[in-house]
């Protein structure tokens, strides 16, 4: 169904979260752009299909099973990235920014993680 699953790609001083054509629809949103200055932390997540909180407010969703796009709980604000065959992925808690967190589904969690602990 995707030619390309969203991604995290750190550069020139940002974390760019790049997302198929197909996601940008679902979404409604282009690629998000954060200044890395703005990761207050990120965390490994062993179920990420599961983890994306509250209601869908733009997007699309099916719980348990896939999210993409803008999700809101008790204030917070989440984007999210996560497929069907994604199990594992990343939370990357933001400050500053036009979201709280983003929620994205990855094959390798360790590495971003890895990548991404420098900048908190």
């Amino acid at each position: 169904m995707y030619d390309q699953m969203a991604e995290l790609i750190e550069g020139d001083g940002e974390l760019v979260v790049s997302l198929s054509a197909a996601e940008k629809l679902e979404a409604a949103h282009g690629d998000l752009h954060i200044p890395l200055s703005a990761i207050a932390g990120v965390e490994i997540l062993d179920d990420v299909r599961h983890a994306v909180p509250g209601w869908k407010s733009v997007g699309a969703a099916w719980p348990g099973r896939f999210y993409i796009g803008t999700f809101h709980a008790d204030g917070s604000k989440t984007f999210a990235a996560v497929h069907h065959d994604q199990q594992r992925g990343v939370r990357v808690r933001l400050r500053d920014a036009n979201f709280d967190e983003l929620v994205v589904g990855c094959d390798d969690p360790e590495a971003v993680a890895e990548s991404l602990a420098d900048h908190p």
